[in-house]
């Protein structure tokens, strides 16, 4: 495996009932974490910084998309400001606040992240760790 993946996870999927909106929005909000659509197949786009680890697609038996509750996908940000950027954009495309940006102690003292409802109601997050904390 090439040494400049820090990732420890391949790639996550999630499922949409309105493909084209999904795509707007993801291609709205990943910038502000340093990601961009990396690749793109029939019904299916997939986002990173060097990989596609993050996909939106329609579910692949045709079947309606659902969310999973416990499940949420968590963006690395590199900074405090870009958990905002994050915050303001996704707001800015439709999505729902589900825990304003700003610190939260009770999961270490250097996390900083904030919560939100993607546009079929998947929980989206984008934490910074401020490790000089």
């Amino acid at each position: 495996m090439s040494d400049d993946n820090s990732s420890i996870i391949s790639h996550v999927s999630l499922g949409t009932n309105n493909f084209q909106k999904a795509v707007e929005f993801y291609d709205g909000v990943m910038p502000t974490l340093g990601a961009a659509r990396i690749m793109q197949v029939d019904g299916a786009v997939a986002y990173g910084k060097k990989f596609p680890e993050f996909w939106v697609q329609t579910p692949e038996n045709d079947e309606p998309a659902q969310i999973a509750n416990g499940t949420h996908y968590g963006f690395v940000a590199d900074s405090k400001e870009a958990v905002h950027a994050f915050w303001d954009k996704a707001i800015e495309m439709g999505a729902t606040p589900d825990g304003e940006p700003g610190p939260r102690p009770h999961y270490g003292e250097p996390y900083y992240g904030c919560f939100l409802r993607d546009l079929d109601g998947h929980k989206i997050e984008a934490t910074f760790w401020d490790a000089s904390m």
